[in-house]
């Protein structure tokens, strides 16, 4: 799957359009371009909200976990996989398989791409520490933006990928 700049704007217009149809205007600003999280931070401002980090994994098994936490979580990939009931210790998955599954690439990875997974094949993995943000921010399938949703809405848009995620405590 090719990925250009038509591209993400189809994904992010489709993905705004499903929050719309479950009752959900989240704000979209823009967001900087960026390399790291890093440079994401020095380069957004004062934008309101938590930040995410976001990473598409796999055991090895091949079962696939998205995992969403504060950008600063120190996620642990040696012993994740006995919090989450993976099979053996984690790795990051392929980019193709990013592309294939959640219609993303490397920097733009994203929980709410969850809705093109529609085998279910990903479990969605998410930081209990987010569970009491006032907003969380995502890129909205696009690197150059942010969406803010709170918890509810979060959980909502999960809820209509026909998934339950799972909480654990990363930190």
């Amino acid at each position: 799957m090719t990925w250009d700049a038509g591209r993400e704007r189809l994904e992010r217009d489709r993905l705004l359009a499903r929050l719309l149809d479950l009752g959900i205007d989240a704000p979209v600003v823009r967001y900087p371009a960026h390399a790291s999280i890093e440079e994401g931070k020095r380069l957004r401002g004062d934008l309101p909200g938590a930040f995410t980090k976001n990473l598409l994994l796999k055991d090895k098994k091949g079962r696939l976990f998205f995992v969403t936490a504060f950008e600063d979580t120190d996620v642990d990939l040696k012993t994740l996989h006995a919090r989450i009931g993976a099979q053996g210790r984690l790795g990051f998955a392929s980019p193709d398989a990013m592309a294939e599954l959640l219609h993303v690439h490397p920097g733009t990875a994203t929980p709410l791409g969850l809705m093109n997974d529609t085998e279910n094949t990903v479990t969605l993995v998410v930081d209990e520490a987010l569970l009491g943000a006032e907003q969380l921010n995502f890129h909205p399938m696009t690197h150059t933006e942010s969406i803010g949703l709170t918890w509810p809405e979060f959980r909502a848009f999960v809820a209509s990928c026909d998934r339950e995620p799972l909480v654990v405590h990363l930190a």
